[in-house]
């Protein structure tokens, strides 16, 4: 075979990558990847890959929502102050935030596999730390190391997208909410049952066995045949798509395997160009919105719980009816959760399911965009309407809708950030975003703990005036990704 002269692969003119091709005999058929996974089409591999890869949400959600369930119990332990307890959570995103983005580099250099394994590891090791924590001191830094690693779970959802053909991503990746509540649901569960009896530190221990166990089945998931072309292992991408369409029973497409290999991958200045300059700012500003009402609306719900700020009270706690526990005469200046709590908080986290069907239907029939917005501005509306003075029946209902809306702009924008970047630098796309979303989720807890209970409709408008930015900014996005083919290179 002949050796083609070096050429320019960068077609936006970043820098020049020169790659060594082999030119095909005369006659010989070519695929790409992207042929490759529309031919293979859904099968086997896909729907075991929604169940493991998926399962990731489950081991995410109970680590991020621990927070909320064992809150009561260290301010009783510890005697913390209201800024106190909103610090936890906030240096929870802290390493979240910082290790969002040197994982996501790390993954579009070394891998989506590795990189999701060690989070996993990562995230085990210092959860089950944190039970043994001496002191409030130790709990923040052992939970910041917790962060760091789940947020490298988002690995798994580039895995997912990368793998799936175009016309079935719309629909599988909302799916996974499913996931998500089930974490969210199990760890509400266990606490009802843990927290009363062997304490909150027990409850942080079996929390970390959902993401022990999926390390064991990782093995079964292979590396991203597009990261694999990428980085010029075109024998390893070619073997997984052969797998893969031995487990689907299909045919592989006819021809040799082709696509450029890419020498660079991963850089931060690739998404500051100013072809994707403006997507990611304002993707930077709905994922940090996003995040800041979706874990405004979970620890809010807990200081509903917690406290009477029901129509503006601040009077005393009210006890729940029929529980008589010790934990609920604690003479500390915290109200621990009784079992209403506990149902309250179920009920109301049941609602992240509620609009996945008319979500899905949204991103695939009104496009990523309009479904975004129309999502966001209904988050800024229930913020305002939560403010109304009304039944305990009514204030669930509102954290019911508030629940279903914010988890349907996660979904959104979750989809969207990884079909809009290439390849090359999807991992970094998503790694940024994550970062720069938690520190919206590193401010929620300040305003949801401190400022609502200084000032309830204050922190309501300020929730509400953000996610009306984000609908705007949602709305005005350059680029539509509904039906778009996955990029490989910038």
């Amino acid at each position: 075979m002949a050796t083609a002269p070096k050429e320019v692969e960068n077609a936006i003119g970043l820098e020049e990558i020169h790659t060594e091709k082999q030119e095909p005999p005369k006659g010989q058929k070519t695929f790409t990847v992207e042929e490759a996974v529309e031919t293979i089409g859904f099968g086997r591999f896909h729907i075991l890959l929604f169940l493991i890869m998926g399962s990731t949400g489950v081991a995410e959600a109970m680590e991020i929502m621990l927070i909320a369930v064992v809150s009561p119990f260290i301010r009783c332990e510890w005697q913390l102050q209201d800024w106190q307890v909103a610090l936890v959570t906030t240096m929870v995103f802290f390493g979240y935030m910082v290790f969002s983005i040197v994982l996501g580099l790390l993954a579009d250099r070394y891998g989506r596999w590795k990189i999701l394994l060690l989070s996993f590891l990562w995230a085990a090791y210092f959860s089950l730390l944190t039970s043994f924590a001496p002191s409030y001191t130790w709990f923040v830094f052992l939970r910041a190391m917790v962060g760091g690693g789940v947020s490298g779970h988002a690995q798994g959802l580039i895995i997912k997208t990368e793998f799936l053909p175009t016309k079935y991503r719309g629909y599988m990746l909302p799916l996974s909410q499913i996931f998500w509540l089930a974490g969210s649901l199990l760890i509400i569960g266990l606490a009802s049952v843990v927290n009363p009896t062997i304490g909150w530190r027990w409850l942080i221990r079996v929390a970390s066995i959902p993401g022990m166990l999926l390390i064991l089945v990782f093995k079964f998931i292979p590396e991203s045949a597009r990261y694999n072309v990428s980085t010029g292992n075109v024998t390893a991408a070619l073997a997984t798509l052969r797998r893969i369409a031995k487990m689907n029973r299909a045919v592989m497409p006819e021809g040799v395997l082709r696509e450029p290999t890419k020498e660079r991958r991963g850089r931060f200045k690739d998404l500051i160009h100013p072809k994707y300059l403006r997507t990611t700012l304002q993707i930077w500003i709905i994922w940090l919105g996003i995040a800041f009402a979706y874990y405004g609306v979970i620890l809010a719900s807990a200081e509903l719980l917690e406290r009477d700020l029901v129509c503006g009270s601040a009077a005393a706690p009210v006890q729940d009816s029929g529980d008589d526990s010790e934990e609920s005469r604690s003479p500390c200046h915290c109200r621990l959760f009784g079992p209403a709590a506990y149902q309250t908080m179920i009920i109301s986290t049941a609602g992240e399911i509620a609009l996945n069907p008319l979500n899905i239907l949204g991103i695939n029939f009104l496009g990523r965009r309009l479904s975004l917005c129309i999502t966001m501005g209904c988050t800024a509306l229930f913020f305002l309407l939560l403010n109304i003075c009304t039944s305990s029946a009514g204030m669930i209902g509102f954290l019911f809708m508030l629940r279903a809306l914010v988890s349907a702009n996660f979904n959104t924008i979750y989809i969207y950030t990884a079909e809009v970047y290439p390849t090359t630098m999807r991992a970094l796309g998503m790694g940024t975003s994550g970062s720069l979303c938690r520190v919206g989720a590193m401010v929620a807890p300040f305003i949801s703990q401190v400022l609502m209970s200084a000032s309830f409709i204050g922190a309501l408008c300020l929730f509400s005036s953000v996610c009306a930015v984000c609908a705007i900014s949602a709305l005005t996005l350059p680029i539509e990704t509904k039906g778009r083919a996955l990029q490989v290179c910038v």
